[in-house]
């Protein structure tokens, strides 16, 4: 029997911080793919089970194309003319611009070049701790240590001043963090761009050691620059961030799994495929079907949304043994937390680096690190944000 998803959930369960909303669950355990109506009436689908979603996010029939998607399951957009993509945002494009932007960039993101910034990760982790450390045995966690370290590291990657971070930074969390208006919205975004614009111009004239200015050589243009570093900063910082964020709070309240990743550092890097499989920040992906397509026993038609929920696809039981358990010995992995297909993460190398070398330092540091607030306390990013995460983490220890 078809079964049919009216709307997208926008709370999860009381006491439930980790897991994905009740009715994202319940769908999936009805059926890995639902109807799902728009509020304008188009006729979409929602797919919450692993393999159908592995499959969309492989199948070029598929489309990323900005201009053919409806982005917002709540939003009515009736005659509204979605634009496509501005120049450089390649996530929003299908080949052959997708590959044109994309290209460029894969040799600077490579598992050996990542693992050679490692040394620099420890040393501006441990600035950090230290600083923590002096101003404590209390801290917010975001503010002190998951926000700033990858912002040193994508600013110094990208060539950005490190001082003038304060302004992207906000701006980046206006835009994903699915808490303002869209009047504010609108504002970050322009503000964002504009910086961005005057960052690239600033490379053409005095070029320095960094992915931006090792670009000029190529054929983009200033304005496809901008939308590549718009990319870059945005997944590059906020991803990151809340996953260390997110991932602290989920092992402080696992306390058998943040022992054992103390008692054995070969855990490691188990543990963070195993968390980004748990917390699956970047929750859901739009595609639109180019022609019809056989999907799950259906027929998606050419035109139609479809919304994959990949929080859900990474708590699959037909795919991983007790899914909504964090379990940092896990052995099934192939998660799809950093996507997959032609869009999968560009910067997951750098993600993976930062948060072997982050978790690691911080548990080692703080040993009788605990939350300074009670967890049903803890402010959450909506589920309307991009990126799902904490808004702080009051966390204390014992000096």
């Amino acid at each position: 029997m078809e079964h049919t998803v009216t709307t997208m959930p926008t709370a999860r369960k009381p006491g439930c911080p980790f897991d994905p909303p009740a009715e994202l669950i319940d769908a999936r355990e009805h059926s890995p793919i639902s109807r799902f109506p728009f509020p304008d009436g188009h006729q979409g689908w929602l797919v919450t089970g692993y393999d159908l979603v592995r499959s969309v996010l492989a199948d070029s029939r598929f489309s990323s194309r900005k201009e053919l998607m409806r982005h917002h399951p709540s939003i009515d957009y009736g005659d509204i003319e979605v634009p496509p993509a501005p120049p450089g945002e390649f996530l929003l494009m299908d080949e052959p611009q997708h590959g044109r932007y994309r290209k460029p960039l894969v040799g600077k993101f490579t598992v050996r070049r990542m693992r050679l910034l490692t040394e620099r990760v420890e040393q501006v982790t441990a600035e950090h701790l230290d600083a923590m450390e002096k101003a404590g045995p209390s801290a917010d966690l975001v503010t002190a240590f998951a926000k700033p370290i990858p912002a040193v590291i994508i600013c110094e990657l990208l060539g950005v001043p490190y001082e003038e971070r304060g302004s992207f930074q906000e701006n980046i969390d206006k835009f994903l963090g699915g808490e303002v208006s869209d009047e504010e919205l609108i504002a970050a975004y322009i503000a964002t761009q504009t910086y961005l614009a005057e960052l690239v111009a600033a490379k053409r004239a005095n070029p320095t050691d960094d992915v931006l200015s090792d670009l000029l050589d190529s054929d983009l243009t200033d304005e496809e620059l901008k939308g590549i570093a718009l990319i870059l900063l945005s997944a590059g910082f906020d991803t990151t961030a809340n996953m260390l964020a997110l991932g602290t709070f989920a092992l402080l309240q696992n306390p058998e799994q943040l022992a054992a990743l103390r008692a054995d550092p070969a855990l490691t890097d188990n543990a963070v495929e195993e968390l980004m499989r748990y917390l699956s920040i970047a929750k859901t992906f739009m595609r639109t079907a180019l022609e019809d397509i056989e999907l799950g026993g259906h027929t998606i038609k050419a035109g139609t949304t479809v919304i994959l929920s990949l929080n859900t696809a990474n708590r699959d039981p037909e795919r991983f043994t007790n899914p909504h358990a964090l379990d940092l010995r896990r052995q099934d992995g192939g998660h799809l937390a950093f996507s997959h297909g032609i869009h999968q993460c560009l910067g997951q190398q750098l993600a993976r680096v930062e948060m072997r070398v982050a978790f690691t330092a911080l548990i080692n540091r703080f040993p009788t690190l605990r939350l300074a607030v009670p967890a049903e306390e803890v402010a959450l990013r909506p589920e309307t944000a991009d990126i799902y995460g904490v808004k702080s983490l009051p966390v204390t220890w014992d000096v």
